[in-house]
């Protein structure tokens, strides 16, 4: 474990964070701010980032741009980000198609786009800025213990062995497969899609113009997203079954792939750089609080990508929840602050997951009675000022009871 551990076997802090990667290491930082005493368990020793700080593009949604921005993380980013100035939406075969214009509703953008090694070590340099926030790395969450009125005991291992710490509060941000979750016996619904999504940096004839591009199928989606080095990032679904047989294809295969998925919108697509590739699982934890417990991010919900949404959604999470520590500093977790963190975060959560979910089973469908049904959908939404508004407000991440650094 790090060397900034306390020595103590029974060390005492009034949040303890189990997860290092996007949200956890957010919620971190919004903390410090409160001058309280911050645990965070990460599996990856110092000098290292998590495996999700890949080559993969997030999507920042204004709101989350917003708060990153107050947080002082967006300003240690090393990279150019890229404006989303518009967004596109069609699907194969149908012949109607969502159009977003940033302008036409009086922003200069939705949001930006990062890559995700970037934002990583952002979050690493603000993290080591920290006064306030004890770090134990490598370290894996083992097991909870007794919790009472006051504190909740929670084991953790690493290099030097197990220990105990205790704390006010645990937040699991510890992903999809949470075994802080799992610990607390709260019980998840999984949905597998059955789908692979290969994620890369790619060259097109056309440079980005600050358009996001979605492109459904039947297979699933194909996104081309603007990259700050005039790249596009691209998020292409393959059925889970063609996986391996698409991880094969050389480079001009898996060009020719994407494009006859993708279209000639931005002209022939001309490289591609290292792919990796990710199953697309969704999951709904039945429940996000357990006594003087909460689960955020990936642990609470984890989203198919489509839309971009995963993220965008976790960070509001989190910073709920710094919001109403810094609004009742006297126990960061009571029982009356976790009620009302799950009311607090209702509305924002089941829409977001509804919307997500929802165009992820409707734009995969390949029944041929669907097609007319949604190219009028899309035409419509094209066409309704009324659509685009609830569109435009999602994509820009203000749905329900938005926490003030979002604004």
């Amino acid at each position: 474990m790090s060397a900034s551990a306390p020595s103590s076997p029974a060390a005492q802090h009034d949040v303890l964070i189990v997860g290092g990667g996007l949200v956890g290491a957010s919620l971190a930082i919004a903390l410090d701010r409160l001058d309280l005493v911050v645990g965070l368990v990460e599996a990856t020793p110092a000098g290292e980032l998590p495996a999700v700080f890949d080559e993969r593009n997030l999507s920042f949604a204004e709101a989350t741009v917003n708060a990153l921005g107050a947080l002082g993380v967006m300003q240690k980013l090393r990279q150019p980000t890229a404006p989303i100035r518009r967004i596109h939406v069609s699907r194969q075969g149908d012949f109607g198609r969502i159009r977003l214009d940033a302008a036409a509703h009086g922003r200069a953008a939705f949001g930006q786009v990062v890559v995700a090694r970037d934002f990583g070590e952002a979050l690493e340099a603000r993290l080591g800025e920290l006064r306030g926030l004890t770090r134990y790395r490598p370290a894996r969450f083992v097991a909870c213990g007794n919790c009472d009125d006051a504190l909740r005991e929670v084991r953790i291992a690493g290099d030097d062995g197990e220990r105990i710490l205790s704390t006010r509060l645990l937040v699991a941000a510890d992903g999809t497969r949470s075994a802080v979750r799992n610990a607390l016996g709260i019980a998840a619904e999984e949905q597998d899609y059955q789908q692979t999504l290969f994620v890369a940096r790619l060259r097109a004839e056309r440079a980005p113009d600050g358009t996001a591009y979605e492109r459904f199928g039947d297979d699933g989606p194909t996104a081309l997203l603007p990259r700050g080095d005039r790249h596009f990032g691209v998020v292409h679904a393959v059925p889970r079954a063609d996986a391996h047989e698409v991880a094969a294809l050389d480079e001009r295969a898996f060009l020719a792939r994407v494009q006859r998925a993708f279209g000639w919108r931005v002209g022939a697509l001309l490289g591609v750089g290292e792919r990796s590739a990710y199953p697309a699982i969704g999951m709904v934890a039945q429940r996000t609080t357990a006594p003087r417990a909460v689960l955020v991010g990936n642990a609470a919900q984890t989203l198919h990508p489509i839309g971009a949404q995963g993220f965008n959604l976790g960070l509001r999470d989190a910073l709920t929840l710094a919001e109403l520590i810094g609004s009742r500093a006297t126990d960061p977790g009571s029982a009356v602050l976790l009620d009302t963190y799950t009311r607090r975060r209702a509305e924002d959560r089941a829409r977001t997951l509804a919307f997500a979910d929802g165009l992820a089973k409707l734009t995969s469908n390949a029944a041929p009675l669907l097609r007319p049904l949604r190219s009028l959908g899309l035409l419509a939404m094209d066409r309704s000022p009324a659509a685009q508004a609830f569109l435009v407000g999602g994509a820009m991440g203000y749905r329900g009871d938005v926490p003030e650094l979002c604004r």
